[in-house]
């Protein structure tokens, strides 16, 4: 994926950037800076030439960093919102921190053009209350890229950005913000809050479990969020999180006649499994079930990533027959290697079943 996205930042687009530039500020040298952004690009990482605009365009625009703002905010509305909207915020959360509050004015308007989620961590990290402050007022705010900028911003571990540590060990600091979102109807901001609390489930299972508990489950959108927040913890089998659905705590089943397409694969093709399962409980169970495909890697050693299958109301002695379908494929996430991988059918969080094949690259 950042090979793809690093793509974006190329001579076209810094042509197109400076041009727009241009047409705001008469001062700015187009030539001058296209020359200057894209020395060396081929040898940049994605984050690298992300970077590398924000130091060029430093230097190209006014000195002082209002009047830069003022541009930046002109700019940014000829530009679809992507991946290269970013550089944007990213220009605030290195040059902005002397003037805090003409920079969160300005990450809440760039964040409705791509997101601001990157470059506000840059100010939580130097003064995490007053930024926190702000960012709690966002979340009532009438745009759901504003609210989602709220949680997003405050996640304790966002992808492709350092964690932060306030949030790590005390969670209870962000709740403010999660609870204003909790009802919240934009898929976009639900997803956020559902990430921020999954985040807990490494260090403060208790703690999410917790909130979770008391927030109103018959609020579909709190109903999605619940869910959603507690995938981790369901996938592990923790009781507490299992509860708060009804799924069994103890499930009594038996997984029987587990079997795979083939014992040996090619890269590019898929890997049917078919198994049943069997309830050996006198009452319904509410299960649920995932498959965990453990990939070997370079070092041989075999590491496991859980993929959801279904769930189901097992009714007393129910046999139920369950077949997938896994197609293997190298992705930007995720490189495959030779060698044995496993397949395990998980039910609540238990292992019930598991078959070994080898995979050839």
């Amino acid at each position: 994926m950042a090979d793809a996205l690093k793509d974006m930042f190329n001579k076209k687009f810094y042509e197109r950037l400076a041009m727009q530039f241009n047409k705001v500020d008469k001062h700015f040298n187009p030539e001058k800076f296209v020359k200057e952004v894209v020395k060396g690009i081929d040898d940049l990482s994605l984050n690298q030439r992300m970077r590398n605009t924000s130091v060029v365009l430093k230097k190209h625009l006014p000195d002082n960093f209002k009047k830069s703002v003022d541009v930046l905010s002109e700019v940014i509305q000829h530009f679809r919102s992507h991946y290269t909207s970013l550089l944007f915020p990213d220009f605030i959360g290195q040059y902005g921190h002397d003037d805090f509050n003409v920079s969160m004015e300005a990450l809440k308007l760039f964040t409705q053009y791509g997101s601001s989620e990157f470059a506000i961590r840059e100010f939580l990290k130097r003064d995490f209350n007053k930024t926190l402050k702000v960012m709690n007022k966002w979340a009532d705010d009438k745009n759901h890229h504003i609210r989602r900028l709220a949680s997003e911003g405050s996640r304790a571990r966002l992808p492709w950005s350092f964690n932060l540590d306030e949030v790590i060990k005390n969670p209870s600091v962000t709740h403010s913000i999660l609870d204003k979102l909790k009802e919240d109807k934009e898929l976009y901001v639900k997803k956020s809050v559902a990430n921020h609390l999954n985040d807990f489930s490494k260090n403060h299972s208790d703690y999410l479990v917790s909130v979770l508990q008391s927030w109103d489950k018959t609020n579909p959108d709190t109903a999605w969020i619940v869910k959603h927040a507690s995938r981790t913890l369901i996938k592990k089998g923790h009781p507490a999180s299992l509860a708060l659905f009804n799924f069994e705590k103890n499930a009594k089943v038996k997984v029987e006649n587990l079997k795979l397409n083939k014992s040996k694969i090619k890269l590019g093709e898929n890997l049917q499994f078919d198994f049943d399962i069997i309830s050996e409980k006198s009452t319904a169970q509410k299960l649920v079930i995932d498959y965990a495909m453990h990939y070997a890697k370079k070092s041989g050693e075999a590491l496991p990533k859980v993929f959801k299958l279904k769930e189901v109301n097992l009714q007393p002695k129910q046999r139920l027959s369950i077949s997938k379908q896994h197609r293997f494929m190298d992705f930007t996430t995720r490189k495959h290697y030779s060698g044995k991988h496993f397949v395990e059918i998980i039910v609540n969080g238990k292992v019930a079943g598991s078959k070994s094949f080898d995979l050839i690259v």
